[in-house]
């Protein structure tokens, strides 16, 4: 069984990291560091799929769940993401609940799904990968526009969705209240997460959302559990930043 789904089980969270510099370092070291999942960003991030070959190794050897994040809702690319060993799918613009059914099928084996067998590094460590596949896998479609969250309950009807992850910058730029961020105070903003969790309560499907150490207590509170906290290139940028300011500051004192 994937360990998230143990944890959710207990009504525990799960904290996560984001990785958009192509490293097998980087990952080893967020792997190590204790976060329940590290999601290798092929969307938005640097990465290829031979970066993620060397990541995904590097994030399990240091004890964490890999995650894909892929480019988009296409049975191809999220298949070989889960070839390669994704232990979770985070899928985008997933708008309706036709694709909602895409995104499941896409990760379920036959009957439930269309996903083509060929577990090839996947099932290194991993012999008797295809019998427990389904419960090793977790698909999770992003609900990130104004149309999602209108669609939300029947999005969630659709069997097979273990978790959904809210895009705070572009549910944002959906609505039209605001740029990228991932937070926004209007009102409307706060309302639509709140539909959000209230939905997932209903259907027994865990609530994830992009955010931060600040907000993480926050997002808590309103019922999320699936978290992402850290991202790679921000974390590094403010580091950076940090100590050199310091180490100006003690030069010139």
């Amino acid at each position: 069984m994937n360990p998230l789904r143990e944890k959710w089980h207990n009504d525990e969270h799960t904290i996560g990291a984001w990785l958009s510099i192509p490293s097998p370092v980087t990952a080893e070291i967020i792997g190590r560091a204790g976060f329940d999942y590290a999601c290798v960003d092929l969307q938005h991030g640097m990465v290829d799929y031979a970066d993620a070959l060397a990541m995904y190794q590097a994030i399990e050897l240091g004890g964490s769940v890999p995650f894909a994040r892929v480019t988009w809702n296409e049975p191809g690319i999220i298949g070989r993401l889960l070839d390669l060993g994704a232990g979770g799918v985070i899928i985008p613009m997933v708008n309706t609940p036709a694709d909602a059914e895409a995104a499941v099928a896409s990760c379920r084996y036959a009957p439930v799904g269309r996903r083509s067998v060929g577990p090839t590094r996947i099932r290194i460590g991993r012999p008797d990968y295809f019998a427990g596949a389904d419960d090793y896998v977790l698909c999770i479609p992003m609900i990130e526009t104004a149309e999602a969250v209108a669609n939300i309950d029947d999005i969630l009807s659709v069997g097979g969705i273990d978790a959904v992850y809210v895009g705070p910058s572009d549910l944002a730029v959906s609505m039209g209240v605001g740029g990228p961020g991932l937070h926004n105070d209007h009102p409307d903003f706060s309302e639509a997460l709140a539909t959000i969790v209230a939905s997932c309560r209903r259907h027994g499907v865990i609530p994830g959302i992009h955010t931060n150490v600040e907000l993480v207590a926050r997002r808590r509170n309103e019922g999320f559990r699936l978290m992402t906290v850290l991202i790679d290139v921000p974390t590094l940028q403010g580091a950076v930043a940090a100590q050199l300011a310091e180490a100006r500051a003690l030069i010139s004192a």
